[in-house]
């Protein structure tokens, strides 16, 4: 049986770009059949609702997935209004500003997954040029993979495809992706290098605190431009810690992996020199 899964990727966070790809990673499964659409850089009311639409109306996937920042926003609400009245089952997927809206989305009937160390970008003109946009997500992504947070994601969407695949009663998630949850996937062996994977990903968190200080909050510009300067400066050293924790675990030979197969089942391994089970 292959599933059809459709994701609506409106606006940007740094797990954005490679949502579908985590699920098959080496374009080998056979049980799913992936479909995106997306609204660019925008995440509006008119181009949410036409994207949308577009993947209900015309696509009509097993499960939709929609990704993109706050959760709380008009644009990603009225997403929400349109799956939460259609047959599909439905997950939204956001960053922390989605706390304050989790409970309206389980009321919804949407699953949620809520990533806290999934920053806002230091939006500034001043500051920001493509450049940084893309150093930024990069070292947001490498953050997001190393902490296990990416993993999370992945494990949760697993499960749906295989409820649907074994003709199950679907339980969407309500997962609040912390420290502890991401790490706990990520099953580092090296005490060290799971805690360098922590502070990752409490700078993390923070980085987004402070860039929202810096877009929204200070008003002059000699104050916001080092606000969000430093935060992005923040993120980079992040992500060194995530480089250093892995490399850790490679010392040992002790590196998490867990590839797909071809029929979707998650196999496992931890040495270099031997093949997943």
């Amino acid at each position: 049986m292959v599933i059809k899964i459709g994701i609506i990727n409106c606006g940007n966070i740094g797990t954005s770009p490679l949502i579908d790809l985590i699920l098959d990673e080496r374009a080998d499964r056979k049980d799913i059949d992936v479909r995106v659409l997306g609204s660019g850089a925008k995440m509006g009311v008119e181009q949410v609702e036409e994207v949308t639409k577009k993947m209900i109306e015309d696509i009509k996937p097993d499960l939709i997935i929609y990704i993109g920042p706050n959760p709380a926003a008009p644009g990603p609400k009225k997403a929400r209004e349109l799956l939460s009245n259609c047959d599909i089952p439905g997950v939204i997927i956001g960053d922390a500003p989605g706390l304050r809206v989790k409970d309206e989305i389980a009321k919804e009937g949407l699953g949620y997954i809520i990533i806290k160390c999934d920053p806002m970008i230091g939006a500034r003109r001043e500051f920001l040029d493509p450049t940084e946009m893309a150093l930024f997500n990069s070292d947001v992504l490498k953050v997001l993979a190393g902490t296990g947070a990416l993993r999370v994601v992945q494990n949760a969407i697993d499960s749906i495809i295989d409820a649907l695949k074994e003709g199950k009663e679907v339980q969407l998630p309500n997962i609040v992706i912390n420290e502890t949850k991401a790490l706990e996937a990520m099953e580092y062996n090296n005490p060290y290098a799971k805690a360098k994977a922590m502070a990752a990903f409490k700078i993390a968190e923070m980085v987004g605190d402070i860039n929202v200080k810096g877009c929204f909050m200070v008003k002059e510009m000699e104050k916001y431009i080092p606000i969000v300067a430093s935060a992005h400066e923040m993120i980079r050293y992040a992500a060194k810690l995530v480089d250093e924790a892995r490399e850790m675990e490679k010392s040992q030979d002790t590196v998490s992996r867990k590839p797909h197969a071809s029929d979707g089942r998650i196999l496992c391994k931890n040495k270099l020199i031997e093949k997943p089970q």
